[in-house]
């Protein structure tokens, strides 16, 4: 497995629609041992989630391995997701921190969907549906956004929340957010 090099903001890449991948793609030993090293990239950046495009392929997949704060639940596993296609399930937005790979040392405050539904196939090309909520939802959106050419950035609301990693960590986190 390898360590893939992370797109950063600016490269033509992060900003292009990704393309779908067939069942008979995944098939092949080149998808499979990318997908593999997407997970092993995805963790040796401390990330919880990773997007195709952000390591120069423009494949619509992402792996997501964002672990709730309790340790359960479907979050708390790797999930690898090819041509994702979401629907919110509900009316409820959240406006909540995040960051990017991409966009090192940089958060904002981004609105999301609270719930969904998630319709994909999975590393075999099995057909897989489920339903995501809170943390683990705000992640899937935030990776589909990345093979829609778009980033966290093009959905902040209120850019006076944009803020360096280091002073994220000093006047923001633990924060209640309304305040």
């Amino acid at each position: 497995m390898s360590i893939l090099k992370v797109a950063r903001l600016g490269h033509p890449v992060l900003r292009a629609p990704a393309k779908p991948l067939s069942r008979s793609d995944l098939q092949g030993h080149d998808v499979q041992r990318f997908i593999d090293d997407m997970v092993e990239t995805m963790r040796d950046y401390h990330g919880v989630g990773l997007a195709a495009p952000q390591v120069h392929v423009p494949y619509r997949m992402a792996v997501i391995e964002a672990v709730s704060e309790e340790g359960t639940g479907p979050e708390a596993s790797l999930t690898v997701l090819i041509n994702p296609t979401l629907t919110p399930a509900g009316e409820d937005l959240a406006e909540d921190w995040e960051g990017c790979l991409s966009i090192p040392d940089l958060r904002g405050r981004v609105p999301r969907w609270t719930s969904l539904s998630v319709q994909a196939l999975d590393r075999q090309g099995r057909e897989v549906a489920f339903e995501a909520r809170d943390f683990f939802a705000r992640v899937i959106q935030h990776e589909v956004d990345h093979l829609d050419g778009i980033v966290f950035l093009d959905r902040m609301k209120d850019m006076s929340t944009l803020t360096f990693l280091q002073e994220y960590a000093r006047y923001w986190r633990g924060r209640d957010a309304d305040a």
